[in-house]
């Protein structure tokens, strides 16, 4: 081969031999599992709760922006230790009131808003820091009387609401709801069945027309093929990433 040949396709060869032959982490290999995987038009959320800074630079050195935190605090420290990065974030547990103001300046998606007034909260600090804070309405589709969420009267009451109407600076892009913890595969079916159903009727009723509003948040490690089965365009998935959860220091 000539040299100045070699020289033009070397480039190529380095590209190819670094992903063919690079080690890839546990976790990069399921990052990449997910990403061949999962369908068109599901959106990965890696829950890195309870895990460390250097973990989630590995999954991003695979591909992945998109992370899960339920703890205000740990997100909010997490975001300032990881500021030179593209990181979104995504709030995905229970989220008072007073930890709003926290997240509101960099919060990605807030997938549990459960109550009007938590709205009414996130509208405030959302001006406060003059942006728009799309936000998914969490449903309670569960047994457990534990797990938080809208009934479906609430919720109804909650969107053709005054206040609602009027709040500028939150954006409700779709429903959030987590399956009871059971072994009955075709009872998280079920509910999962449901709140896609309700989430139709929303979006061809009181939404129809808002191209926003087109996100079903369900599904998490153990059972998101039944969520993505039933309509699922998030899935917020750890332990079959991230390994157990961590509950040491999280720096």
């Amino acid at each position: 081969m000539r040299p100045q040949l070699f020289l033009a396709i070397l480039p190529e060869i380095l590209y190819l031999s670094a992903l063919f032959f690079s080690p890839m982490t546990k976790i990069q290999e399921s990052i990449r599992f997910f990403r061949d995987t999962l369908p068109a038009g599901v959106k990965l959320i890696a829950v890195s709760k309870t895990h460390p800074e250097s973990m989630i630079r590995e999954a991003m050195e695979a591909g992945q922006f998109d992370f899960g935190e339920n703890k205000m605090q740990e997100m909010t420290a997490k975001h300032r230790a990881l500021a030179d990065t593209a990181a979104a974030w995504h709030c995905i547990g229970h989220l008072q009131t007073n930890k709003v103001k926290d997240i509101a300046p960099f919060v990605t998606m807030i997938h549990s808003v459960d109550s009007l007034h938590l709205l009414a909260e996130i509208e405030r600090q959302a001006a406060r820091c003059g942006r728009v804070i799309p936000c998914l309405l969490q449903v309670h589709i569960a047994q457990e009387e534990s797990k938080f969420g809208f009934s479906e009267s609430e919720l109804y009451e909650a969107i053709t609401s005054p206040a609602l109407q009027a709040m500028t600076h939150v954006r409700i892009c779709g429903l959030m709801g987590i399956a009871s913890t059971t072994d009955d595969r075709q009872q998280i079916r079920q509910e999962f069945s449901h709140l896609r159903a309700l989430f139709l009727k929303l979006k061809e009723g009181h939404f129809a027309g808002d191209d926003h509003f087109k996100e079903l948040s369900m599904g998490m490690s153990g059972d998101y093929l039944l969520a993505v089965e039933e309509g699922s365009t998030m899935v917020r998935i750890g332990s079959l990433i991230f390994g157990e959860r961590n509950y040491g220091p999280t720096a």
